[in-house]
Parts: C-alpha cells; sequence; structure tokens
C-alpha cells in the first residue's frame, strides 16, 4: 500500500462529512486535504482508542517528533511522507499541525472545561487550527481567509460537541463549560440520560447561539476574491449548519441517539452549495 492509499483508506473508513466536500475538488488538492485529514485521524484515534494515558502520551510525543523529522526532510509514517509533499508546493504550517497534535493533549489532560474561554481554547486546538491548514491548501489571497477559517473551525467543533453531549459524557468527557452547568442546575448524571431536562437545552442553546455567531462571522471575513477557492470550506459550513438547525429544531433532543443528516441530503446541499458557488464564480470573473 503506498502512502496516498494509506491516507485515502484512513480518511474513507472514518464516514465523515468531508467526504462531500472532497468530492468537488481536483485531484491535486483532493489528495492534500486527504493527507490532512489522515494525520488528524491519526492523533484524534490515539486519545480515543489508547485506554492508558501513559501510552498514548508516548504516542503523542513520537508525532511531534515525527512532524519535526518531516518538516526536516525525514519523514517515516506513511501519512508524513504525504504531509512532506505539500510543505514547499503549499508552505505548508508546521507549527499549525503542532497545534492539533495540542488539541489531543488536551483531551489527555483535560475532561472539564472551567468556561467558554476555556473550552474555545480547546476548539482552537482540535479544530480551528486544522481549518486555518486547510485553507492554506485550498489556496486564498486575502489574509482575511485566515479569520474565516478561524471561526469555522470553532462553529463546527461547537456543533459537534452539542450533537455529541450524551456519547462524550458516557466517555468521561464533559465539553459543557461548569459554569453553564452550574448556572442552569444540570449534573453531570443529567448527561447520560435518555431525555435531556430543560437545563441542558439551556445549556445546549447557548453553545448553539456562540456557534451560530461563529457561522456569521466566518462569512462575513471571507472575501469574494478566496470564495471560489474556499468552496469546499463553505460546503461543509452548509451541512454542518444545516445540521445545526435540524438540532435546534429538534428541541436539542440529542441524548438519546446521535442526529444526524441522511447521506442524500449532505449530497445534495453539497450539489447545491457547489452550483451556487460557481454561479458566483462565474458573475465575479
Amino acid at each position: 500500500m503506498t502512502p496516498q492509499q494509506y491516507c485515502q483508506e484512513k480518511t474513507a473508513s472514518s464516514g465523515s462529512s468531508f467526504y462531500y466536500s472532497f468530492l468537488f475538488l481536483t485531484p491535486e488538492i483532493r489528495r492534500a486535504i486527504t493527507a490532512l485529514y489522515a494525520f488528524c485521524r491519526e492523533v484524534d484515534d490515539i486519545v480515543d482508542e489508547c485506554h492508558e494515558i501513559a501510552v498514548a502520551q508516548q504516542k503523542l510525543d513520537w508525532w511531534r517528533n515525527e512532524i519535526n523529522e518531516t518538516f526536516s526532510g525525514r519523514p517515516h509514517h506513511p501519512v508524513a511522507i504525504e504531509l512532506a509533499l505539500l510543505i514547499e508546493p503549499y508552505q505548508l504550517p508546521m507549527e499549525h499541525l503542532l497545534e492539533i497534535i495540542d488539541g489531543m493533549q488536551m483531551d489527555l489532560e483535560k475532561s472539564r472545561y472551567r468556561n467558554m474561554q476555556e473550552l474555545e481554547k480547546y476548539c482552537y486546538h482540535a479544530a480551528s487550527a486544522v481549518g486555518l491548514v486547510a485553507a492554506r491548501l485550498f489556496g486564498y489571497e486575502d489574509e482575511a481567509t485566515r479569520d474565516y477559517a478561524h471561526d469555522l473551525g470553532m462553529a463546527f467543533l461547537l456543533t459537534n460537541i452539542i450533537r455529541d453531549v450524551r456519547e462524550d459524557a458516557a466517555r468521561g468527557r464533559v465539553y459543557l463549560p461548569q459554569d453553564l452547568l452550574q448556572q442552569y442546575q444540570v449534573s453531570e448524571n443529567d448527561l447520560t440520560r435518555d431525555k435531556p431536562t430543560n437545563g441542558i437545552r439551556a445549556v445546549l442553546l447557548e453553545l448553539a447561539t456562540r456557534a451560530e455567531n461563529y457561522y456569521e462571522s466566518a462569512m462575513n471575513a471571507l472575501p469574494e476574491s478566496d470564495r471560489w477557492n474556499q468552496r469546499s470550506g463553505l460546503i461543509m459550513s452548509a451541512i454542518y449548519h444545516a445540521l445545526l438547525v435540524r438540532i435546534r429544531e429538534n428541541n436539542f433532543d440529542v441524548m438519546k441517539s446521535r442526529t444526524s443528516l441522511p447521506k442524500l441530503s449532505k449530497l445534495w446541499i453539497a450539489w447545491k452549495t457547489a452550483r451556487r458557488e460557481n454561479r458566483r464564480h462565474q458573475y465575479y470573473l
């Protein structure tokens, strides 16, 4: 199996919605973004699958060293070999890859977040840093696109946290800010029940409002000149925002089962968004 095939298999096996945004990329950029996503899966799986903290720590340290080795021209892992191909043509930023690993480190060290400020620091490392690398791979001319990528990453992860609240709590992780849980009198036992309490709904509404603000600020920050290159991010934004809308319409009933969009719905949203951006691109040419 070649490094490229390894990354493709790693990405395909995740079943992520990111697949739908990959459909509209050129083969070259699809290969680049697949390598990035495979890297994210590698380090995220360490935290999710390693039950011994010491072992997980060793693996994250190995990846930190591997990233340093990769940028020194000595990659070893199949994913790192693919990432190495991106360093020169895309000016791949090493610091953001290390920040992504730092986000996984936070999952090893923290399972509770005191307030929104702490949670958003985690969201930056686990999602916005990924968005900043992805924006570089897609290509941009205006530095304001970095603000778009940052805010979109924040919106994505807040949406995931809302969707996965019970699943995360069952694994001992509570991403909902502790001060909000106290404010709305939500106990951690409440987070493992089949039905959300009014307090849980109030907390999730706070996070959903914050996520909506990030979706809006991301769209406002994206310059017209970079919309076409960033169309995959716009497709993902449309899919994730539709998911958040569905959760809100269901009154945050996320405890019994995971809220999701049907595959056909995601494909329709992806096609519709790509078509809209193509028309917009043609208009501004």
